[in-house]
């Protein structure tokens, strides 16, 4: 087993933070990494929200249903689905005001799962530098709200938090499923 391999299998969902910011430096080597993950045709329909300012965590906290790690955490993301990327650059290259992505569960779940992967990859090299992070889904809660707080224009919606900072606790990994629960050889087979 290689070093990527047990960092992955050591994950651990981080809720208590020290104090310690998340350097510029180690935020430049997070965002690139996530950067670097693969996307439905190169779109890269997503966009990442940084969250310092202790009012706004707060109100996050809140919103998410009284998720105090929001706050304590030193960086908060919002990954977002981006559609709004796409209309512009439409709308500069044809030169058309009223173009709007066709609206569909495609285009919906393509922004969705470019935003989730992107942030994956920034969990992976978060804990790579010795940070921790949980993902906040509770943003959620009240999406409309989510989006007010951080200004996104529309076709923009938040998908997920994420609280980024250096771990203060070490708490175990959770369980999961067997192999033979999740895995099916050719076809799914539910008698497993």
């Amino acid at each position: 087993m290689n070093d990527i391999i047990k960092q992955l299998q050591a994950h651990r969902s981080i809720r208590k933070f020290k104090p310690d910011p998340v350097t510029e430096e180690q935020l430049a080597l997070i965002l690139a990494s996530a950067q670097a993950v693969s996307t439905s045709s190169n779109i890269q329909a997503y966009s990442v929200v940084g969250v310092r300012r202790e009012d706004t965590k707060r109100q996050f906290a809140e919103l998410a249903g009284g998720q105090k790690h929001i706050e304590e955490a030193p960086l908060f993301l919002v990954w977002c689905a981006d559609l709004n990327r796409i209309q512009t650059a439409v709308r500069l290259h044809e030169g058309t005001e009223d173009f709007v992505p066709e609206q569909n569960v495609e285009t919906f779940l393509l922004a969705t799962i470019d935003a989730t992967l992107a942030a994956q990859n920034a969990t992976v090299a978060a804990e790579s530098l010795g940070l921790g992070m949980v993902y906040i889904g509770g943003i959620r809660n009240n999406p409309k709200r989510a989006a007010e707080l951080l200004k996104l224009p529309k076709l923009v919606y938040p998908v997920f938090g994420m609280c980024v900072g250096v771990p203060d606790q070490e708490p175990d990994t959770r369980p999961r499923l067997p192999k033979a629960a999740i895995y099916h050889e050719e076809v799914y087979d539910d008698a497993a």
